[in-house]
């Protein structure tokens, strides 16, 4: 029962962590795409607008990824160690070290920043470029441009705020 239960969810998790990962490949992709079309061509600035829009989409899908595979290592740890410790005569540290073990090395911080920063320049930083170039090429904006530019930073913004609450930066518990 339980060791089902730790496949299914392993198996989740895994196949979250694989289609999380390939977020950031499909981003770079996805950017480099608009920005080759649009600095292609001079009538196509406004294409760069594109990127705001599809970064926020994949950022925030990478984002609720991030955080699923984070709740199924959390449940594993606290609510599946428990039960097993309960129901089971191997001590589930021994069935789920890895749970708790490679969060605990000293370099973890270090991991996460470096992601927080990767992430940010993916997801923000891609899209406040794009916004900065389109406003660089298309200068002056008329109003109506200029109200999307005001909204896609504010989205950006929120993107960059939502990345930092889930980036994870503090350290694991003793009991992990």
């Amino acid at each position: 029962m339980f060791l089902d239960e730790l496949k299914v969810l392993k198996s989740e998790q895994t196949a979250r962590i694989g289609f999380r990962d390939n977020l950031l490949y499909v981003t770079v992709a996805a950017v480099g795409g608009i920005g080759a079309f649009a600095l292609r061509n001079q009538n196509a600035a406004a294409a760069l607008l594109l990127t705001p829009w599809v970064t926020t989409i994949l950022g925030w899908t990478y984002l609720v990824n991030d955080e699923k595979i984070s709740a199924i290592g959390t449940y594993l740890r606290d609510q599946l160690r428990t039960r097993l410790n309960t129901y089971t005569c191997v001590p589930a540290d021994q069935i789920l070290g890895w749970e708790g073990a490679h969060r605990a090395d000293n370099l973890r911080m270090s991991r996460k920043v470096i992601q927080l920063v990767v992430d940010l320049i993916a997801f923000v930083g891609s899209g406040l470029a794009s916004i900065d170039a389109y406003v660089v090429r298309s200068a002056p904006l008329t109003a109506s441009l200029a109200a999307v530019v005001a909204i896609e930073a504010l989205l950006m913004l929120a993107l960059a705020w939502q990345i930092i609450l889930y980036a994870d930066l503090g350290r694991p518990a003793k009991s992990e």
